[in-house]
């Protein structure tokens, strides 16, 4: 994330400073509404998934299982550690004091759960590449202990190259901003330390999503035409691969993309952009937190039936009354059981290289997403 313009120090400029603060911070209400509505979408949607995951889902092998678990820890850190911790700091902070500990401890955890989410869905392209290009070495390639060095990775790297921005007096400064409720980084204190993060993490992260992404699009796009000219045109297969990989990468552009940007423009010209806008670009790649529900969970099928008997148990033990009324069944709880029995015995079994990346080439023949 970026900092705040800096004012001079002249009286008139100091002035139109306050009076800027002064108006800023009269939509505190209004931007603190809209950060807990959104850490608390982002809380609900990866409770929901941790509760799925947990157990074994059908066609998901053990290191998806483990590489997804990663991203739910990492967005979860979103609404449970970033949002609440930037709340508590905007309301004991005095914005008109300078850096202090506080400040550059808040902005290294902002920055490390950034970056760790980025990492992990990376990791986890990587992973679909491939159980998908490499299926018959998969299991040599992808050995528990490999996808574990991947996992402890995006989790550790992160807090090493970002430790220098908790120190209140290293070598970049950190100020509260009034207008994104966060305590930033003033990169412009430091150009090169500033950009070779981005080098670091989002452009590396950025390339392996996208090439990992766009070949597995084209492979399914080849994959499809092939099964469409084989069955002469009888059945119009769905173009699922395109309804998955595309919102997957536009989400990530959408989300990562307009903060990198501005801590760039930050880092190199040393100005800052409205208030609006740096609140938006600020907070914005914590919606992939909760987006990264929909594109990598709820559209899959296996998920969608595993949490709708997640769903019946809980509500049939907690409240049968209402359970029955909302159409649920007591048989549903031996089917639940069943079926996560039936899921561990195969589970070991199934190969690894049918993870769930397998529907990104086979997509076309699920008709259920």
């Amino acid at each position: 994330m970026f900092a705040a313009q800096n004012f001079s120090t002249s009286e008139d400029v100091n002035l139109t400073s306050t009076e800027s603060v002064s108006i800023e911070r009269a939509h505190w209400p209004i931007k603190m509404s809209v950060i807990s509505v959104l850490g608390v979408l982002i809380t609900l949607g990866n409770i929901a998934v941790l509760l799925v995951i947990a157990t074994s889902v059908s066609g998901w092998s053990r290191n998806s299982r483990y590489f997804l678990l990663s991203l739910t820890g990492a967005d979860s850190a979103f609404g449970l550690i970033v949002m609440p911790l930037n709340l508590w700091v905007s309301l004991v902070k005095n914005y008109t004091e300078g850096p202090d500990t506080l400040c550059h401890v808040v902005a290294f955890c902002n920055a490390t759960v950034y970056s760790t989410c980025m990492y992990t869905l990376a990791t986890i392209s990587l992973e679909r590449y491939i159980a998908v290009f490499y299926p018959l070495k998969y299991s040599s390639l992808m050995t528990r202990k490999k996808t574990i060095y991947l996992i402890a990775f995006a989790w550790c790297f992160p807090p090493i190259l970002l430790l220098p921005i908790s120190f209140p007096d290293g070598i970049i400064e950190v100020h509260f901003s009034t207008a994104s409720l966060v305590c930033n980084p003033l990169y412009s204190t430091n150009v090169g330390y500033s950009l070779s993060l981005t080098c670091f993490i989002f452009f590396p992260c950025s390339i392996i999503m996208t090439y990992a992404n766009l070949r597995l699009w084209l492979a399914a796009k080849k994959q499809r035409l092939k099964l469409r000219k084989h069955e002469m045109g009888r059945r119009n297969r769905p173009d699922v691969a395109s309804r998955v990989l595309v919102p997957v990468m536009t989400v990530y552009y959408t989300c990562w993309t307009p903060c990198m940007a501005a801590m760039i423009y930050n880092a190199i010209s040393g100005q800052g952009v409205p208030e609006w806008i740096e609140f938006v670009v600020v907070w914005l790649p914590t919606t992939n937190g909760f987006l990264n529900c929909i594109l990598y969970f709820w559209i899959n099928h296996s998920f969608r039936r595993k949490f709708r008997l997640i769903f019946e148990r809980l509500s049939l033990s907690l409240c049968p009354g209402a359970a029955r009324a909302l159409g649920c069944r007591v048989s549903s709880q031996m089917q639940f059981v069943s079926e996560v029995w039936n899921n561990n015995n195969s589970l070991n079994e199934r190969s690894a290289s049918m993870s769930s990346t397998c529907t990104l080439i086979t997509l076309s023949d699920d008709t259920h997403i």
